[in-house]
Formats: structure tokens, C-alpha cells, sequence
């Protein structure tokens, strides 16, 4: 699937019907060769529009995987950089790619942080985060940072209804609700739970200062709106 390097669509199965966990152990050596992971222009963009806001010293990559994010924090961060995953299989590709990195096997609802770092990011991880999750893994974030630290991440604008995106990603959502109404471990991965004006809303509500701006590299929509916003979240 997706290259010749990539997953077969038997694999993609077996994992889609694993727990998250265990599901990301499988895909994690060939995971760099599928969509799934962040694009390099994408990092590109977001490293380019948060270097005026520095500098930074210690970084943390939430959710990290197989490490693509860690090379934001390397560009950013004049101190230390950590990686954080719950996913053994992901970590150990991370470990290959970024082999001076610390990182640490923990589940993102209860980080085994004090107060840190300077800089969080995160790249296409919060879909594994249902709704009501989403205020713990902020507070977790919030205490992991130093005052003045920042929480930042990439979000893309939602497709316009009734396109092809649209209906591609309410069509996946739905039939992840049926998987997981119908199937053990469930496998948490939604589109379409992340919205920004929720995303800000229970930023605020964690303590988080917060301001969006476009990342005008990565273009603009039809209607003139930016294909993907910055979203800045610091802690007073």
C-alpha cells in the first residue's frame, strides 16, 4: 500500500483491528513509508514560522513516533530534546533516526514531566485523543512546560462540505465508530474531533494564552482561507 516499501493492506488490517498501542508496534518499521507521516514540507513550514519566536532552549515532541518532529526541535532548541511516545515499536525507529534524542515510553494522559521545557510540539497525533481526553492531555502539557513555554502544532483547515475530503474523512470516522462499537481494544483515530474553535476553547480553559496564525507557505484554500493554521498556546 502507498509504496513498495509500505504496508500491505493485510497489514494495515491486522493493525486497525490491534489497540492503538499495539497496532503503531506493527506498522512502526514501515510507518515512514506511508501518508501518515508528516510531510517534510510541512515540518519545514512550521520550524520556518516558529524560529522569530525563539529562542528556546529545552524541546519536547509529543507523541513523537518514529521521530520526524524531533528534527523540528533540533532546528529550534539550543538545550535538550525529548521525545515521548507510548508505542515501544516507534520509539526504537526514533531511536534510529535521531540517535542523541531522549526518549521516553509514556502515555501522554500522565506525563512524567516537572516543569521543563520551552517548547512542545506535536504533528497528527491529537485524532487519537477522543473529546473528553483532550483537557487532561492539555493540563499534562501545561505542567510540563516552564513559564513562558509554548505548546504549538499544525492544523489544517476542514475541507469544505461536500467535497471529496469531506466525505473521505466523515466515511473513515464512521467506520472507526463502528469498528470500535463492534471490536476489542478499540482503536482510537478520528478526523474530525479536533476542531479549532474546541481546541481553543479547552486550551484557555487548561490556562494556555492562545493565538492562531495562517502558515501562509503551505497555500491557501478556494476561498482565499489558509490551507494550514500555527496554533501558539503559551503558558502565562
Amino acid at each position: 500500500m502507498f509504496t513498495p516499501q509500505g504496508p500491505t493492506a493485510r497489514e494495515l488490517t491486522v493493525q486497525a483491528l490491534s489497540s492503538v498501542e499495539h497496532g503503531y508496534d506493527l506498522l512502526a518499521r514501515k510507518f515512514d513509508a506511508t501518508p501518515f507521516r508528516t510531510p517534510d514540507p510541512i515540518l519545514s513550514a512550521v520550524t520556518d514560522a516558529l524560529r522569530p519566536l525563539g529562542p528556546f532552549d529545552a524541546g519536547l515532541d509529543l507523541c513523537c513516533g518514529t521521530g520526524a518532529g524531533l528534527s523540528v526541535l533540533r532546528s529550534l532548541c539550543a538545550g535538550r530534546v525529548t521525545g515521548v511516545d507510548f508505542s515501544a515499536g516507534m520509539l526504537a525507529e526514533a531511536r534510529r533516526a535521531d540517535p542523541t534524542a531522549t526518549l521516553i515510553r509514556a502515555d501522554a494522559l500522565a506525563l512524567p514531566f516537572t516543569p521543563s521545557f520551552d517548547l512542545a510540539v506535536s504533528f497528527g497525533a491529537f485524532g487519537h485523543f477522543l473529546p473528553k481526553d483532550q483537557l487532561t492531555l492539555f493540563r499534562q502539557i501545561h505542567r510540563s512546560l516552564r513559564p513562558g513555554g509554548l505548546l504549538t502544532f499544525p492544523l489544517p483547515a476542514p475541507p469544505p462540505v461536500g467535497s471529496r475530503a469531506y466525505w473521505t474523512l466523515l466515511g473513515f470516522d464512521a467506520v472507526m465508530r463502528v469498528r470500535n462499537a463492534v471490536w476489542r481494544p478499540p482503536f482510537v483515530m478520528y478526523y474530525r474531533t479536533f476542531r479549532l474553535a474546541d481546541v481553543r476553547d479547552r486550551l484557555t480553559r487548561t490556562g494556555f494564552t492562545v493565538e492562531t496564525r495562517p502558515i501562509t507557505s503551505l497555500g491557501r484554500q478556494e476561498n482565499g482561507s489558509p490551507r494550514f493554521r500555527l496554533v501558539l498556546a503559551r503558558k502565562p
